[in-house]
């Protein structure tokens, strides 16, 4: 089903998203948080992890579900480990706040582990690990999520998606950005399919019968999306489990609730934060230009068949954002709606939108 299109600048979505957490108790610093990250989902192109989640965040913080307002007290375990509790807040704000405090270990003893507990969905892993990179370190950022996802050989979703983000600065090369979830393809990007009336590919989930679907909501309602790779990607959830989940005192396998199901209770999600220092065993100059001359290696390999270049990790996702920084990022009728009835809610104005894309700066 087709859906007409809206385009908004990422700045008029940010102030927007920003005023919207403001009235829902958080404070102007987190909501500037929040906003920032959604509003980079869009941009990146991610727009299942973009403003289109606003609502559901919003339901949660007006149930209590979700702390406005965490503390998120740090406690120094060890000279390069840290552990902190999210108190429930929102995982944006609490996973922004754990990769600063590794960047800071990092600095100082070279490497930066941080364990979160007590967090919530924290949107697009991309964004932490650039966090990363824009400071000059290697950034990692391991989740466990609600689950979604059975272990391969079972049918009963107890693992999330559990994504792996990776970020590593460059020099005159962009960084190297890896953001990919365990699962064929985000549960996020089935279910906004299926708010669209779209259907999704064939052998990316069953439904709760365990019967292959191209229902995106059959799978997101009750049934369970396929690893990618068979017996690989689940191995990888798994281990994303453990250091999520088990590792840092988190629920874990299947303990978590749901972003959009389950409303019993806040989610207990658990992540991992590590940054290393890029200058350990050589210069940062030098670093950076053996950075640029692998990535310039393997971009002048020969194309394959069918492949116009190659590209690297995060390459796609970057020249997004170039190109929606121009045109503006496009709103769906569906997620319009969405955002309007939130903002009736909260009694806030809609942002400026154009019905076509734009030629200036978002």
């Amino acid at each position: 089903m087709a859906s007409s299109v809206s385009y908004g600048t990422a700045s008029a979505l940010r102030d927007f998203t920003a005023a919207v957490f403001e009235r829902l108790g958080l404070p102007q610093a987190h909501a500037l948080i929040v906003a920032d990250c959604l509003v980079k989902a869009n941009l990146r192109g991610l727009d299942s992890h973009g403003v289109a989640r606003i609502p559901i965040y919003a339901k949660r913080l007006r149930l209590g579900l979700v702390n406005p307002r965490p503390t998120l007290a740090v406690n120094q375990v060890a000279p390069s480990a840290a552990s902190l509790d999210g108190e429930d807040g929102m995982g944006m704000v609490v996973g922004t706040k754990a990769m600063e405090v590794a960047v800071a270990l990092a600095r100082a003893t070279g490497v930066g582990l941080v364990g979160v507990h007590r967090s919530t969905h924290y949107g697009m892993a991309a964004y932490y690990v650039l966090q990363a990179t824009a400071a000059d370190h290697i950034g990692f950022a391991f989740t466990n999520s609600s689950p979604g996802m059975a272990p391969f050989g079972g049918t009963k979703p107890i693992l999330g998606v559990n994504p792996l983000a990776v970020g590593v600065p460059a020099g005159r090369r962009p960084a190297v950005v890896l953001d990919m979830a365990m699962s064929e393809i985000a549960r996020g990007k089935m279910r906004l399919a299926a708010m669209h009336g779209e259907p999704i590919a064939e052998g990316l989930g069953v439904d709760k019968q365990g019967r292959p679907t191209t229902d995106g909501m059959a799978v997101f309602g009750g049934g369970a999306v396929n690893p990618f790779g068979g017996p690989k990607g689940s191995a990888l959830a798994i281990w994303m489990e453990i250091m999520g989940g088990v590792l840092t005192g988190a629920a874990f396998a299947g303990e978590m609730k749901s972003l959009y199901e389950d409303f019993s209770g806040p989610q207990r999600i658990g992540h991992v934060f590590m940054a290393i220092r890029p200058d350990l065993f050589i210069p940062l100059a030098e670093f950076k230009v053996r950075m640029d001359t692998m990535i310039d290696r393997l971009k002048d390999s020969q194309p394959a068949d069918g492949c116009d270049e190659v590209l690297m990790p995060g390459e796609p996702e970057a020249r997004r954002e170039e190109e929606r920084t121009r045109t503006g990022i496009p709103l769906t009728a569906e997620v319009l709606a969405s955002l309007e009835a939130e903002a009736k809610t909260v009694a806030i104005v809609m942002p400026e939108l154009s019905p076509v894309p734009m030629s200036g700066h978002a």
